[in-house]
């Protein structure tokens, strides 16, 4: 349960100045969280002392709901000379440690991060006539705080969310989100470490998935150079109608494919419909062999293994399922730069991909022969695997929606891989990797072209390298919904 008051919990106007470091003539009782961040938003807004809060009636450390305890609601006039229009700007307070006292955090020193080490920031445009914010925003940032809690893994700029629902519960197109640094809030530190400012920005459904196979940074990019689309400040428009492709198609094109080509994606795995089978021994050695066959019973992973797996699929498409917020980061770190620079060399340990090596399984065995399975819809994602990923010293993680099945490629370039160029198939119980060369993959994307046209295909179709033991085959659904027919 939530209310809306002015200044919520915001000290009365004319206490106190500064930029929040804990000093100034606030009552000793204020806490110095609290004061820190506000003191960043009197000097953003010091016409605006007391603004309109949404504040959580039970808070979080008494057993409320909500983990923040307030979200501010500040009245920006944005920049007309920058093109940017007058908008609402969302403040949210709980993420990072407010008081000090181990209620909600851990205090951990000066040095590090406040609690998460961020807040929310939300910049919505402003209707004509509107004379109040909204307070739909309020309660989406309180979603997002709530997975943050239950989670422990922290955004960074450049991350993604996946909605797949109209922010405001409109008919609005814009259903998810992106994440990035506030363009105006500055870092603030406080008695109990630095709180920085990851600002919402809502996107279309195009403009998600182009993230999520490029890479967030570049699209955030895209977005500041249309001014209906977000401009310089990225202010959601809820009413906005096209996508940025829309509205200029060459930014596709142009921008989006040559920077996957050049940069490789960020999207590092996919929930799908997958199987995949050991064609390398006879069906009747049920020990060893076709231990992940479509009408066959998988042994199953440790609940240990499977979340290291569920965790490299933190910037993953749910497939025909409404998608939870994907896992952003284990290590509870906040800064880390999940869009870094382009590398040649990956590793399965590296904290992008959260460690999926498994350690309580069977023995590794080394496959001669395998035969992979998808559905058209992951079929599809194929050649950004390859094009994106592997040609690009990375690794590409499907994991099947109906049971255990994980299915890794790697390159030669990825360490703390199991599978090797002497045994490019290798198999952890139902994790299957295999390794393909550069060479291999170049060969394979000309021979999956048609993968590009999902119009023109029939299922099934199959694609075979009999001198590399090696079958694709792409299924209808109907194959994986109903494994045993």
């Amino acid at each position: 349960m939530e209310g809306v008051r002015p200044g919520g919990g915001a000290p009365a106007a004319g206490q106190g100045s500064g930029s929040g470091s804990g000093s100034g003539s606030f009552p000793s009782l204020f806490p110095p969280g609290l004061h820190g961040i506000y003191g960043e938003c009197r000097r953003l807004y010091p016409e605006q002392p007391n603004p309109l809060q949404v504040t959580a009636i039970l808070k979080y450390w008494l057993g409320g709901p909500d983990p923040l305890d307030y979200v501010s609601m500040y009245r920006n006039l944005g920049n007309p000379a920058l093109n940017v229009p007058e908008h609402w700007h969302y403040i949210s307070f709980g993420l990072s440690d407010l008081y000090g006292d181990n209620r909600v955090h851990e205090f951990t020193g000066t040095d590090g991060p406040s609690g998460f080490g961020f807040e929310l920031t939300f910049r919505l445009k402003r209707e004509t006539g509107e004379s109040a914010p909204p307070t739909w925003p309020a309660e989406l940032m309180q979603g997002l705080a709530r997975y943050v809690f239950q989670s422990e893994n922290t955004f960074c700029s450049g991350d993604h969310v996946s909605w797949h629902s109209p922010l405001d519960n409109s008919e609005s197109r814009i259903q998810h989100m992106l994440l990035t640094e506030d363009p105006q809030m500055q870092p603030v530190q406080t008695p109990f470490g630095v709180v920085t400012f990851l600002q919402i920005v809502g996107v279309c459904t195009e403009e998600l998935h182009a993230a999520q196979q490029w890479n967030g940074q570049g699209i955030l990019e895209l977005l500041r150079t249309v001014p209906v689309a977000g401009g310089p400040w990225l202010i959601t428009d809820m009413r906005r109608g096209e996508t940025i492709f829309e509205i200029d198609p060459h930014l596709q094109q142009e921008r989006v494919d040559k920077g996957i080509e050049t940069d490789g994606s960020n999207l590092s795995g996919v929930s799908a419909k997958c199987a995949w089978d050991d064609l390398s021994r006879p069906p009747e050695d049920d020990e060893d062999s076709r231990s992940i066959c479509i009408g066959t019973q998988p042994r199953r992973l440790s609940g240990k293994d499977t979340e290291q797996i569920r965790e490299t699929l933190r910037r993953g498409l749910e497939i025909n399922s409404k998608p939870v917020l994907p896992p952003i980061n284990s290590q509870r770190q906040n800064g880390l730069n999940h869009d870094r620079a382009p590398s040649r060399k990956d590793s399965l340990e590296s904290e992008s991909s959260a460690a999926i090596i498994p350690h309580e399984l069977i023995r590794t065995r080394q496959l001669e022969s395998v035969h992979l399975k998808f559905n058209q819809e992951s079929g599809a994602l194929i050649p950004l695997c390859l094009r994106g990923r592997l040609l690009h010293g990375r690794h590409f993680t499907y994991k099947s929606i109906t049971g255990d099945t994980a299915i890794t490629f790697v390159s030669t370039g990825v360490e703390g891989a199991f599978a090797t160029e002497e045994h490019p198939y290798a198999a952890h119980g139902p994790w299957l990797q295999i390794l393909l060369t550069e060479e291999f993959v170049e060969r394979m994307l000309e021979d999956l072209e048609d993968l590009n046209s999902p119009e023109e295909f029939k299922l099934p179709k199959e694609y075979s390298w009999p001198e590399k033991k090696l079958k694709v085959s792409i299924l209808p659904d109907a194959v994986f919904d109903n494994p045993l027919h």
